[in-house]
Order: structure tokens, then C-alpha cells, then sequence
């Protein structure tokens, strides 16, 4: 379960662009929450927390509590802005949450068990075709990874949706096909050397 994160914010009394450039240039970002059959909120965080956060890789998948004035607002971060040249933040979009809300999010996936896959003890490689499942799961039950169990597999063999067991609170959000996750794949030195019939002198 990934962790709850703390942003301390505050509200901002002006919109528009020549507004968001002063914050900036005192090391704050403009964001908004929004959502919750609540009006919008405009807020701006500083710089070097939302950038601390941001780097933690997990920051998508995780509940931020964003704090102002003295309340605590539970939010799932949407979309960060980035400068294109200097990759600093530029703005922020968090959904408040309802205390039961589920919500789609990206979490990544890891192999677990590589050394009791056949396929891979005899030199196939786990060709990883998706590195992230989206899943529907509870707001307060985001999976922080998915481990996908490859015991078994063996060459040519792949690894679906249907092989993997998902934790309790959590679902695929891609319902209509029992898609790929990865491939156990014969390496191309053992490719080569069954396709080449010539001999060595």
C-alpha cells in the first residue's frame, strides 16, 4: 500500500497567468483541486516539496493530503505540468477524494520467482510488454506494485491478466480481454543457432 503524503498549501487570491509567473519565481506552483461536487480550488504548493514528492517514483499511486488552512483535503494527484526545457513542475491537478471512492490509477509491476521458470533457467528473457496495470481499486487500498509470479513458464509462454492475482480492493480497469502482460522469449543466440545450418570448417 503506497503512503499517505503530506502538501502543505496555500490558497491563491489571483488567477491568470502573470499571477502563476509571480508564484513561480518565489519557488511556488499553482495547482488546483477539483472534483467532489465541490468547487475548484486554487492553491499553490512550494516548488522543492511538490519536487521531492514527485521524485519518491510513486507519487501518482499515492493518497496526497494537501493542508490548507488548517484542513486536510484527500487527493489523488492527476497531471503535473512540466517545463519543457527545465523540467520544473508548472502546475498540479489533485481530485479530492470521498471517503469511499475508487479510482483509476497506474501501478507498476514486478517479476517475482525468475529462478523457477523454466523458460528462463534455459536462457529465454522476460520480454515485458506491459510495465504498468491499471487498475480500479479503493482509494485508501492503492497497491504501491504488483508482483507477477513467473513460475512455470517456460519458452514461448505468456503471462496474462487472468495469471495474476490481483490484491483484495483491486481490479483490472481493462475488462474485455485477457491481455499480455509479458512473453518468456527464446534468446536470439539460440534462435540463430537453430535457424544456421552451415558448419564450421
Amino acid at each position: 500500500m503506497s503512503d499517505t503524503l503530506n502538501l502543505p498549501a496555500e490558497t491563491r487570491e489571483r488567477a491568470g497567468k502573470g499571477a502563476s509567473r509571480a508564484l513561480r519565481r518565489d519557488g511556488r506552483v499553482p495547482a488546483v483541486v477539483y472534483g467532489g461536487n465541490e468547487e475548484p480550488l486554487a492553491i499553490h504548493v512550494e516548488e522543492k516539496e511538490l519536487t521531492r514528492q514527485l521524485m519518491t517514483g510513486h507519487f501518482f499511486n499515492s493518497i496526497v493530503e494537501v493542508e490548507v488552512d488548517g484542513k486536510k483535503l484527500r487527493t489523488l494527484p492527476k497531471d503535473v505540468a512540466f517545463h519543457p526545457v527545465t523540467d520544473r513542475p508548472l502546475h498540479a491537478d489533485f481530485l479530492r477524494l470521498a471517503k469511499d471512492a475508487t479510482v483509476h490509477v497506474n501501478v507498476p509491476v514486478i517479476f517475482a520467482n525468475e529462478e523457477l521458470s523454466p523458460g528462463l533457467k534455459r536462457g529465454g528473457v522476460l520480454n515485458v510488454v506491459r510495465h504498468e496495470l491499471e487498475l480500479v481499486c479503493a482509494a485508501d487500498k492503492i497497491p504501491e506494485e504488483i508482483a507477477i509470479d513467473v513460475t512455470g513458464f517456460d519458452l514461448g509462454e505468456s503471462i496474462h491478466i487472468s495469471h495474476v492475482k490481483l490484491p483484495a480492493g483491486s481490479a483490472s480497469a481493462i475488462t474485455d480481454r485477457d491481455f499480455t502482460i509479458a512473453t518468456i522469449v527464446a534468446p536470439s543466440a539460440l534462435k540463430s543457432e537453430e535457424g544456421d545450418t552451415t558448419k564450421a570448417e
